[in-house]
């Protein structure tokens, strides 16, 4: 029963969104079959009683109380009222109580249980129900019957509507409480997904920051010190040019190999691609910038260990970017580049030599932009090396030495979280 009035409320709800003026058409309906029944209810009486003489005032004004139902949506206490005040009258006259003559009573304490709170609803319920039991105790209509019948019948009538209008109430609700959640669910999943959107576009940006600013920092650099040794040094400056070709090459194959994630097609995963760099290519990466001036001396502290995927990548890509800011930026060439394996972190170090003076003139653009974060100026290395170390649980510091020069120092986790590594670029 409970699933064919649903599938009726369904279809009356389908019928309503579809043609607006529908519910309007229900609602006269109800009022006229309501005045029916009312009308039929004022034509009972118990067997060899005779109906109230009244005249037809108390039947017009029975029947013209239907009519204040239609305004059940906006004025739902004011209809109750009315109806039960009409109501009550009319079993006063000594009109037989039945369902009948109860009808449009019934009918407004159906809306009150589905538009208004509980509390409105008990209040005015316990007041129509003890009015309407005290009238018909002391009715002519009723004197042949029972007490207890007399008290029975009201009570289990009224108690129908006030049932069936908690239970619509209850239903709406939860349809709105379904409706609600699935709104939510849809806005968490959009908000989600251009999270995920502009964390992927960051990481994009990071990656193609580090392959385009590394070479070609290098290549400018190999190519300036091939022009300055062209005529003192032929020899050498033929080879810094070979070497420049292997920078450009090498270039080329790290960009198609970060392009390449943001193709969609049926390769399986990994075909024509290289794999992340890592520590393992750092004497290719030193050797790079030896051959384009650049003085590196490494030097390692503690056991070497083996680390993560992530791990491997953020370390090398912060050294990448450390040195390629010491060619662009820094006066003096040397450069020291240290590794420190401790219980559960790897510390790094890239540091440079230099006057104090210069080496601060150089680097107050990209340190003051690193600070900010906000990379209006430029700076963009710094930030990205920042980003990468947090991604993976770690954290940066950068800035100009006390003794002269600029200094790099990440503090990295040999094992990050789970969570963690799976975010990590």
């Amino acid at each position: 029963m409970n699933s064919s009035l649903e599938r009726y409320t369904e279809r009356v709800e389908q019928y309503a969104s579809r043609f607006p003026r529908f519910p309007r058409f229900v609602d006269v309906t109800m009022v006229l079959a309501l005045i029916g029944c009312a009308f039929f209810g004022t034509q009972l009486s118990l067997p060899g009683e005779s109906r109230p003489d009244t005249g037809k005032s108390l039947e017009i004004l029975l029947g013209l109380s239907c009519f204040v139902l239609l305004k059940y949506r906006t004025h739902t206490r004011t209809v109750v009222v009315v109806v039960a005040g009409v109501t009550i009258a009319a079993i006063a006259r000594g009109y037989l109580l039945t369902p009948m003559l109860l009808a449009p009573l019934l009918a407004a304490m159906y809306w009150l249980a589905v538009l208004c709170d509980r509390r409105t609803v008990r209040l005015y319920a316990l007041v129509a129900t003890v009015a309407l039991l005290t009238v018909n105790l002391f009715s002519d209509g009723m004197r042949d019957l029972s007490p207890v019948l007399t008290v029975i019948g009201p009570v289990f009538w009224m108690a129908l509507p006030l049932v069936g209008g908690s239970l619509a109430r209850l239903r709406r609700d939860y349809l709105e409480a379904v409706k609600s959640r699935a709104e939510h669910a849809e806005r968490t999943r959009e908000e989600e997904a251009r999270l995920r959107v502009t964390e992927e576009r960051m990481r994009i940006a990071r990656e193609l920051h580090d392959v385009v600013a590394h070479h070609l920092a290098l290549a400018n650099a190999q190519a300036g010190t091939a022009a300055h040794l062209s005529r003192s040094n032929p020899e050498q400056s033929r080879q810094i040019l070979d070497d420049l070709t292997g920078t450009t090459s090498s270039a080329l194959r790290e960009l198609k190999a970060t392009l390449g994630l943001l193709r969609q097609d049926d390769r399986p995963k990994g075909e024509g691609l290289e794999p992340a760099p890592g520590l393992a290519r750092l004497p290719e990466l030193i050797d790079s910038y030896r051959s384009a001036g650049l003085e590196v001396v490494v030097h390692q502290e503690g056991v070497r260990r083996p680390l993560t995927p992530g791990v491997d990548l953020t370390a090398y890509r912060i050294v990448q970017e450390a040195l390629t800011n010491v060619a662009k930026h820094a006066p003096e060439r040397a450069t020291h580049v240290g590794f420190t394996y401790a219980d559960s972190r790897l510390l790094i170090t890239v540091s440079n030599d230099g006057p104090a003076t210069a080496t601060a003139t150089a680097t107050a653009t990209a340190t003051a932009t690193a600070t900010a974060g906000n990379g209006a100026s430029g700076g963009f290395g710094l930030r990205g090396m920042r980003e990468r170390a947090q991604s993976i649980g770690g954290d940066l510091c950068a800035g100009p030495r006390p003794e002269g020069g600029f200094e790099v120092t990440t503090a990295l986790p040999l094992q990050p979280s789970a969570a963690v590594e799976g975010e990590s670029p």
